[in-house]
């Protein structure tokens, strides 16, 4: 029964990072096309997009990323035979690909805190696509786990990833011509 409850527990904040992460890098590109602004929107703006990035960031994001990997290795210490399993594994290297995603996203924060722009709005937009991969091949490890060929998984990745690029690309050209 314990385990069901830190599951859950994990599982909630697992999708609220989740959040965070997504909304946070469209905090950056609303606060990158903000610089492009002319005065006193671009002030007004980008002191609007700095406090809502620092809140989402603070009391969501970096908590709920603490509280999902703190449930995960409780889950783990109830059910230390998962980490001989080989889906488990490959979860936990994406779940390490998460972790330096948000590291990354922090400098950027950090940056975009100081008035340094050093992305565009569509590196941004491209980058937000990066959870978007982690999160699919996450929720398929943990619901197939053995029950998918690791080839085709990893083939399913590439052409998902594929055709994320493809209607980034797409979209880049609808906003062009708008």
């Amino acid at each position: 029964m314990e385990y069901q409850y830190i599951k859950s527990l994990h599982l909630i904040f697992v999708i609220t990072w989740f959040a965070g992460l997504f909304y946070i890098v469209r905090l950056f590109v609303y606060q990158i096309e903000a610089f492009q602004k002319p005065s006193p929107d671009k002030e007004i703006l980008s002191a609007q997009y700095k406090i809502m990035a620092k809140r989402l960031w603070y009391i969501i994001t970096w908590p709920s990323m603490v509280l999902a990997v703190v449930f995960a290795i409780w889950l783990l210490a109830l059910r230390p035979f998962y980490l001989s399993d080989g889906w488990m594994q490959v979860k936990l290297g994406f779940v390490v690909l998460l972790i330096i995603y948000q590291l990354k996203c922090h400098s950027i924060f950090k940056q975009l805190q100081k008035d340094v722009v050093k992305h565009s709005s569509n590196f941004m937009r491209l980058f937000n696509e990066g959870a978007t991969i982690i999160l699919f091949a996450i929720v398929f490890l943990v619901v197939l786990k053995n029950a998918v060929n690791w080839i085709y998984g990893v083939v399913g990745i590439m052409l998902f990833s594929i055709l994320i690029m493809l209607g980034f690309k797409f979209y880049k050209r609808l906003r062009e011509k708008n």
